[in-house]
């Protein structure tokens, strides 16, 4: 079928006086076809509808209909990168396009976002999680993600933790500050127990003594956001649910170890070598730039010690957070000094080191020290047992008979 153009040239031919062979060959096409549009007069073609054409997501879209239906917020980056390595070769918008498809799309508000200079500025929380361990089956536990981004680069730091314990959230301080190679003016918090301890009615901040000594060690300090105002810490806030979509979900984790390693090697694999969607920089190359802007590590770590007295168990166990730690069997006392160290847990008697652990990451976990235990000593030949000395059925037999004749025996 030929256009509109083409229509209308072979009747301006047909004036000229041009026979219908001559119009023909001119506009290349049939003779019956020339008399057909003479015929109808300038008369718009009507096209039926094309043939579909093949996608490349149409082999793959009943895989991403059952992930999405499984876990409804698995992110587009995560589900292009599992079908690529299935031989997907479209791109991301394909993806995206065909997502919209099998799900609601979000609600969004539109909210002004406050940027930091280079250095100035770190935002930390905590977020909580389920998991169901592979080594402990049947059994939900919850677990908390620690975690500090820089404001500036929305370079990303974080550890799972069994806990929000004190202890935790400074050993977590401690590894953020090392793994950036330096530390931000501030770190902003929300009013979590560990941070804040109180405010006045003239507004002032009370915050937990020992993380304020942390953050003097590394020349930053802290600064609370506004009540019922979580918002303001968006930049920390935000990236919970990436990690939630594109990397937990669907994955499966040995121990809170695995869980950890699986992490780092997303964290510095994915999430920061990627584009950020809001700054529209290369996360890693932005971090880059802003570390010569953070305040360089002290040279002396950080080793505050928080001490404590514990009653040594029958079994020679002391209990700290939540955890068992063994004492030698030399111990005599029954009550020693536990210094807790950031990252190490060191038990005294008398003035004396007698043992030192690292501390458990975990609840309910034990750790003994082999050479805690003395072995125990070998037997003496008259305290062994006496194996394989058997009597005969026969001398039962007799005992019987004599006992039932009334014999002496």
């Amino acid at each position: 079928m030929k256009g509109l153009r083409e229509i209308v040239l072979i009747h301006d031919l047909k004036k000229q006086g041009l026979s219908i062979s001559a119009i023909a060959r001119k506009v290349g096409c049939d003779r019956k076809t020339v008399r057909r549009h003479l015929d109808r007069g300038l008369e718009a073609p009507v096209y039926g509808p094309r043939a579909p054409r093949p996608r490349t997501i149409e082999p793959f879209e009943a895989f991403l209909r059952e992930r999405v239906l499984a876990f409804p917020d698995l992110s587009g980056a995560r589900l292009l990168r599992e079908i690529k390595q299935m031989g997907y070769a479209g791109g991301y918008t394909a993806v995206t396009d065909f997502l919209r498809e099998v799900r609601p799309p979000r609600q969004t508000r539109f909210e002004c976002r406050f940027e930091t200079p280079p250095g100035r500025q770190a935002q930390m929380d905590f977020a909580e999680f389920a998991v169901e361990f592979s080594d402990a089956p049947g059994t939900v536990r919850k677990v908390w993600l620690f975690s500090m981004i820089l404001g500036h680069s929305r370079w990303l730091w974080g550890q799972f933790v069994a806990s929000q314990n004190l202890q935790s959230v400074l050993r977590c301080h401690v590894g953020a500050f090392e793994a950036m190679g330096g530390a931000p003016e501030e770190v902003l918090y929300d009013r979590m127990k560990t941070a804040v301890i109180g405010e006045d009615e003239a507004g002032v901040i009370t915050y937990n003594a020992a993380l304020v000594a942390l953050l003097n060690h590394y020349g930053a300090v802290p600064r609370a956001c506004r009540p019922y105002r979580a918002k303001t810490k968006g930049k920390i806030e935000r990236p919970f649910r990436y990690i939630r979509q594109d990397f937990f979900l669907a994955r499966t984790f040995r121990n809170l170890e695995d869980l950890n390693a699986q992490f780092d090697s997303w964290r510095r694999e994915v999430a920061n070598p990627r584009v950020h969607a809001t700054t529209r920089r290369i996360i890693n190359e932005a971090f880059v730039e802003e570390r010569p802007s953070l305040k360089p590590l002290p040279t002396i770590p950080y080793n505050a010690v928080l001490t404590v007295e514990r009653r040594v168990s029958k079994d020679g166990m002391i209990s700290v957070g939540g955890n068992l730690y063994s004492v030698p069997d030399t111990a005599r006392r029954r009550t020693l000094e536990i210094q807790h160290h950031v990252t190490e847990l060191r038990i005294f008697e008398d003035g004396q080191l007698i043992a030192r652990h690292p501390v458990l990451e975990g609840k309910a976990l034990r750790r003994i020290d082999p050479t805690h235990r003395k072995a125990p000593p070998p037997r003496l030949p008259h305290q062994m047992p006496i194996q394989g000395l058997r009597r005969p059925l026969e001398f039962y037999d007799a005992v019987g008979r004599r006992l039932a004749a009334g014999a002496p025996q």
